[in-house]
């Protein structure tokens, strides 16, 4: 039963990864759940609390700054919230196109938004780009945070001494 759960753990901690990048799953939760259960497997004997409370405040933050970013880069603009509808629809579109849709679709999206809205061309591309620059600017932080939220992980599981 243990190696089923350090599996699913693991595949937890993997998955979470994955949807640090892709919007479509919710990365740093995910890594989080992955790090609590293999804490919870062994009584937290490998996997201390400290560690899980680290792990937490993290992925805490790094929520935190996936949603601060993008509104940021829109706000700053003055985006209206069709543009920031488009975004989100057009990073969930990107998910279903590949890398590059995943990369540019919410740029489009921000940019169409904003010019069904205030009908602009050139504030829609301003807008766009700024609202696509916050959530590029968001991810790159949010895949940073992660790293180190594993790399703690891996840190406490290798320099732990397996229970007896």
């Amino acid at each position: 039963m243990d190696i089923a759960l350090w599996v699913l753990a693991f595949a937890l901690i993997g998955i979470g990864l994955l949807g640090t990048v892709l919007p479509a799953l919710p990365g740093p939760p995910l890594v989080l759940l992955g790090v609590l259960l293999a804490a919870w497997i062994d009584g937290f004997a490998r996997i201390p609390g400290y560690v899980c409370a680290i792990v937490s405040a993290l992925a805490l933050v790094a929520m935190a700054i996936d949603w601060i970013a993008g509104a940021m880069g829109a706000q700053k603009m003055g985006a209206s919230k069709w543009a920031i509808i488009g975004a989100t629809i057009g990073a969930i579109l990107g998910v279903l196109s590949g890398f590059w849709g995943l990369l540019f679709m919410p740029l489009a999206g921000a940019a169409l938004g904003e010019f069904l809205a205030r009908q602009d061309l050139l504030r829609a591309g301003q807008v766009g780009l700024a609202t696509w620059l916050g959530m590029l600017i968001g991810t790159v932080v949010k895949l940073a945070i992660v790293a180190v939220m594993i790399g703690i992980f891996a840190g406490a599981l290798l320099l732990s001494k397996a229970p007896a």
